[in-house]
Formats: C-alpha cells, sequence, structure tokens
C-alpha cells in the first residue's frame, strides 16, 4: 500500500479476500480501521501509565535464549520469525525486558487480536456475574426473548460462559461452506461474496443456530457462545461491548492508544474476535491479570473473579476433546488454563494472536503475529522439548533467575 494512490496490484482491499493472504495479511492486521466500518475503544482523557523500556542487558538476554524443540533442534529466540510473529512484548513485575517490530508494526498501531477478544469479554462479563448484573445460572432467553427456539433456548450463561453448550455448529476458517465463516460474513469479519445473501447482522445469525448434543457436558469452543454472552451484556446494561471496555479497561488501564472493534451493518461489535489494539495495550491487559486486578492502587476486577478463573473450568470436560498441543488444559470464562506450575493463563487467537500470563515467574508476554494459514496448529509449531509446548517455561526461567 505504498504510493499516490498504490498501483491496483499492489492495493489491499477488504472486498477482494486477498486481506489475509500473504504478504497482504503483514499489513492488513495492522490497518483493518481503512478497510471496514469500525468503533473506537477510547483510551480516556488522562495521562498514560509507561512500562519504561527495555534495558540493553534485558534486551540480551532474552535474545539469547537457547532452547531443543520438540524435533530436537536447537533454537533461539529468534524462532519468532518462523511463525510470522510482528511484535512481542515480554513484562517483568511489570517492566518492559523486551521489546520487537517486524512486519508492517509499530507501537502505536493496533493489530488484529481475534480470539483474544474472547478474553477481554469473558472477563467483564464474569465481573458482572460476581457483581449481581448477571446471574450465571439463568438461561439466555431470560435475557435475550429472542433466542427462545434456538440453540440456546435451554443453555446457562455459565454454560456460555465457559463454551460448554451443544450447538450445530462448526468452527473452521479455513472451509469458507462452514458455520464459522458464515457467522464471520454476517459479522463483517469476513468479505462477502458478490450477490449475497445470508444474515445481514450477528444477531440475524445468532437465531438461525440450532442445538446439536447436550449442554454442560463437554467443552466445545464456539465463537458464537461470545457473541451471545455480549449480547447479554449489552441487553442488561445498556452499554455496547465498545463503551465496557472503554468505561472498565481502558481508560482505568490508562492505556496508550485507542482500541477499535470491527462492527456488523446494525452497529453491533464483533465480540468473538473483532478488537484491534495496541500490543503495550494488551500487554498492559494482562498486567492487570497477573496483578490480580489490582492497578495504580485501584481494584479494578475484583480478586475473587480472578480466583474464580485461575482454577479453570472442568478438566475432564475439556480432555474429551483437548488435543496433545492443550493437554492438561482446562477452560473458564473464555480464558486458557495451563495448569502448569507457573499458573499460567492464555488468551489465543487465530494467525498467531497470544497473551501469556505467568504468576509463577511474575511474567506477561504479549505477541502478534501474521501466520497466513489461521489455525493455531500452524502459528504453535515452535515448541519445548522439556514442556512439549511452548508456553513460556524458558523465558520464565531466564526471569525466575533474577
Amino acid at each position: 500500500m505504498q504510493g499516490s494512490p498504490p498501483p491496483l496490484p499492489k492495493q489491499v482491499t477488504f472486498e477482494s479476500a486477498r486481506a489475509l493472504d500473504l504478504p497482504e495479511i503483514r499489513w492488513s492486521l495492522s490497518h483493518m480501521r481503512e478497510l471496514v466500518p469500525t468503533v473506537p475503544v477510547r483510551r480516556g482523557d488522562g495521562a498514560w501509565l509507561s512500562f519504561g523500556k527495555p534495558s540493553a542487558a534485558d534486551t540480551a538476554s532474552v535474545e539469547s535464549l537457547v532452547f531443543s524443540d520438540a524435533t530436537g533442534r536447537i533454537r533461539r529466540f529468534e524462532a519468532l520469525f518462523d511463525t510470522y510473529a510482528d511484535e512481542i512484548v515480554v513484562l517483568h513485575r511489570g517492566q518492559l525486558v523486551y521489546e520487537r517490530y517486524f512486519g508492517a508494526l509499530d507501537p502505536h498501531l493496533p493489530h488484529a487480536c481475534f480470539s483474544v477478544t474472547k478474553s477481554y469479554a469473558g472477563t467483564l462479563a464474569a465481573c458482572l456475574v460476581h457483581e449481581g448484573v448477571l446471574d450465571d445460572g439463568k438461561l439466555i432467553p431470560h435475557y435475550l426473548p429472542e433466542l427462545r427456539g434456538t440453540a440456546w433456548a435451554d443453555a446457562t450463561l455459565r454454560q456460555v460462559m465457559d463454551m460448554q453448550t451443544g450447538l450445530d455448529y462448526r468452527e473452521d476458517e479455513a472451509d469458507e461452506r462452514s458455520s464459522s465463516s458464515i457467522y464471520m460474513r454476517a459479522c463483517r469479519t469476513r468479505p462477502r461474496p458478490v450477490g449475497y445473501d445470508g444474515p445481514q447482522t450477528s444477531c440475524d445469525y445468532l437465531r438461525t443456530v440450532r442445538k446439536e448434543g447436550a449442554h454442560g457436558e463437554v467443552f466445545a469452543y464456539k465463537s458464537v457462545n461470545t457473541q451471545v454472552m455480549a449480547w447479554v451484556m449489552a441487553r442488561v446494561t445498556g452499554r455496547s461491548f465498545a463503551q465496557l471496555l472503554h468505561e472498565h479497561l481502558w481508560a482505568p488501564l490508562g492505556c496508550e492508544e485507542d482500541g477499535y472493534l470491527v462492527v456488523d451493518p446494525a452497529g453491533v461489535p464483533s465480540a468473538s474476535g473483532g478488537l484491534y489494539a495496541s500490543l503495550r495495550d494488551l500487554a498492559r491487559f494482562g498486567e492487570l491479570i497477573r496483578r490480580e486486578g489490582e492497578w495504580n492502587g485501584k481494584q479494578l476486577i475484583p480478586a475473587p473473579v480472578l480466583d474464580d478463573i485461575r482454577r479453570g473450568g472442568d478438566p475432564a470436560k475439556f480432555a474429551k476433546v483437548a488435543s496433545e498441543r492443550l493437554s492438561g488444559y482446562s477452560y473458564r470464562s473464555q480464558w486458557w488454563l495451563s495448569h502448569n506450575e507457573l499458573g499460567a493463563i492464555e488468551a489465543r487467537g487465530i494467525h498467531g494472536q497470544r497473551l501469556y500470563i505467568a504468576p509463577g515467574a511474575e511474567m506477561v508476554i504479549a505477541r502478534f503475529g501474521s501466520q497466513p494459514v489461521a489455525s493455531s496448529a500452524f502459528s504453535d509449531p515452535i515448541v519445548c522439548r522439556r514442556c512439549s509446548r511452548w508456553d513460556g517455561c524458558c523465558a520464565a526461567d531466564l526471569l525466575l533467575s533474577k
């Protein structure tokens, strides 16, 4: 996208479906508001709180890390290049110890969070449950009568929050005919083909989803659950997802940059994967979680909310469908819990987005990527032989020694 105007072969447009192809994806994931309608998540009027800058010694220490991957190959931290990293930030005890930007990125540009968005939404919902604004034992139609007769007619809010619903819905971004692809076109997070006559808004699509199987028996990752949860929050509070993020997180955290959310034709933000944020501001959210909800002398998230999330969901329900890479994990309130020795908690998104919080090492890692294949099976190939997955263990060892 260089030139005045850029030559036609070099132009990136959302409608052409090239925005997520390589090399276009390296530009589009940090310029999406130039391509589709969005709503801002304002950072607030106060001064932003700085993490400082990494020292030369800290940067050198991180870049000198050596580990053996699952194939036995000796790797360094520069293995980031192999997973299409766009940027990475490492915090230790709230201080910036490593920061790198690649491709089209700089510290001020908001980047696609994709499903990391879910963890923001889940945290807000868990807070509203704790405050008594929402009751996670209520059935969804109690809040949304529009969803009577759908898959959520007999699903509780808690089952939605923990992805334990039985839905006739298939999560497969690579298949244009899959349920998730149809849903994303309704949300306008994916382009609509010429002559499109499908659901016009996310709410239109949610009304079409039917039940398959029982609720509450097994973990089943379905992005539509997050959109239902956000619809409940908006209905009860009278505040949009963008407004809730501004009021409860962006402004009180002293974020450096405005974020933004992709909106559908009805102006409804995509809570399941439509958030764009700067990497430092994503790291701020991670640091807030690591600090058990306390920030600058104020308790922004009630400690019992984070205690509940960190305990995780039912491991047995998760184990029935877990991949080898996520063995031992569970899921609670839209967060992935590792249950490892560091007590690590993760927010994960397609194309290589990750927020990794390790309280046991007082560490937060925030990473954005532009892996051209959506599945995390392709964005997480560099795994540590010692722990059988790359979950920050090597970086944690370095920081634990300080």
